[in-house]
Formats: structure tokens, sequence, C-alpha cells
């Protein structure tokens, strides 16, 4: 039964990416789609600069409503109804990034142990992601449109991965006038996508437990989102199996850290999560 709630996952995730790039005419033409639906964001982390992608990606969004200077109404809405309802369960299902990170997992090296002393470090270093949303996301477009009467978004712009490899690189490839307009920001991005991609071989999920802005935003939700992993208290014994192997390091399920992937499942010998 583990192995079929994995398989399904990883289907969901597929299917996922592909319907946030459906616009396929674009795929290897060096253009931006103009899907009517830019206008509304998806879940997860898909940069709105793909060639294929058909949708908006709400982190991207966030930033440029705040750096125009309008309170971000629509997306803010967007982003409490998906928290609610699935919490930090868009990082294990209905993200592109996240797919992308447990695929270079997978690749054969040795990888990062997880001791007492780890742990404790990880966890600490999990909390810079809520520096990126408050720095990078909210107050520097804010503060920028207060100054230059436009914020730019700073996220997406000098840190985000999933805009270097999935818009980027592609379309400085296929498109000649691109390229000749190459600078620094270009060369700073495509060297941290590597340094992102090298770091998911060796350890579970970086980019998504250290740096993903989005993902500090549904953690808020986590403990009170409609779907995701229930625990039976009446049957619960504190056992910590749930937790003892989990590759995100949660204390507790569905922490902050918790991407409610269901993998603890199989973990609990007194049928208490559901």
């Amino acid at each position: 039964m583990a192995d079929r709630q994995a398989l399904r996952r990883k289907m969901i995730q597929f299917t996922s990416m592909l319907v946030y790039n459906a616009d396929a005419s674009n795929w290897f033409s060096g253009k931006i789609s103009r899907s009517p639906l830019k206008n509304v964001c998806v879940p997860g982390l898909n940069c709105y600069s793909c060639p294929g992608a058909i949708a908006s990606c709400p982190l991207g969004s966030l930033q440029n409503t705040i750096g125009n200077g309008r309170f971000p109404f629509f997306i803010t809405g967007f982003l409490m109804l998906t928290g609610t309802l699935l919490g930090r369960m868009v990082c294990a299902f209905l993200c592109p990034v996240g797919l992308v990170q447990e695929l270079l997992y997978k690749i054969p090296s040795r990888k990062a142990k997880k001791t007492k002393r780890t742990l404790q470090i990880t966890r600490k270093a999990s909390l810079v992601k809520y520096v990126f949303l408050g720095l990078l996301c909210i107050a520097l477009p804010l503060a920028y449109y207060f100054r230059d009467g436009i914020g730019s978004p700073f996220f997406c712009k000098l840190i985000c991965p999933a805009g270097t490899v999935g818009a980027g690189i592609p379309l400085v490839l296929l498109n000649e006038n691109l390229r000749s307009a190459i600078g620094w920001i270009f060369t700073w991005k495509t060297g941290l996508a590597a340094v992102f991609i090298v770091w998911s071989v060796f350890m579970y999920r970086p980019f998504c437990r250290f740096i993903c802005p989005l993902g500090a935003i549904y953690s808020f939700f986590n403990k009170i989102a409609v779907f995701g992993i229930k625990v039976d208290t009446t049957k619960c014994t504190n056992c910590g199996a749930c937790t003892a192997s989990c590759k995100m390091d949660t204390l507790k399920v569905n922490d902050r850290e918790c991407i409610r992937c269901g993998e603890c499942l199989k973990r609990c010998r007194f049928d208490a999560l559901k």
C-alpha cells in the first residue's frame, strides 16, 4: 500500500507540472506563453516566464502586486484558501520544484546523515525562508515602490532557481535577442541554480527546507488545513517512529516543516495516522 501511495503522489506531481506548463506550442519557441490564464495562479512554484506556463506563480504575483503599490487582495485570498485547504501538502503534491529536487535526490551518492546535532542545525537554518519571505518578497518591493514608484520581484530576480532553470536558460538558448542581453544577474542566478541542483543530490529538498518563501507561507496553515495527515490521539503512543526517519526533519506530524507527503503512514505501527 505504501508503494502505491508513493506512486500516486509521483503521478500527481508529474501531472501538476505538465498542467502548469500545458502550452506545449511554446516549449521550444524561445517565447513566453500568452495564455489568458496568466491572470490566475497555480498553487505551486512555477515561473510565469517558463515558455509553456499557462498561469502565474503565486510568489511572483505577490511581489509584483506589492511592487506596483497595490495591496495583494487576490493573491492573499488565493494563498489563504489554498493554505487552509492543503497547507504544505502543496509542496509534496503540487510543486514542480519539489518534484525536481526529489528526482535529483534519487541519484546514487552519499547522503547527508541525520543526527541530533544536524537536526538542531537544519531546524534553525529552516527559519531563513521566513527571512526571504519578509525581506525579499514584501519589504524590499514595498520599499522600492515608495522610493522609485515601482518595486521589483527581488526573490524572483535574485534567488529563485525555478525561473532560471525553467525560464531563463531555455529562453536564452532559444532566443538570440535575449542572449545578447545577458548580464551579471543571469550569471549569478545560473551559478546559484547549479548550487541548488548539486545540493539536492546530497540533501532532500534543500530549497524547500531553507529557501522557499511559498513553503513558508503554507507552513502557517499546516495545523489547521483541512486535508493532509490526521493524528488519532487515542491511538498515538508518541513513540516518534513517524518522524524518526522524516527526510524533512519534522519534529511532529503537521509541524511547520511537514509537507504531508504521507511517508510516515507506513512507519506507524498503531494505525494512528490517516
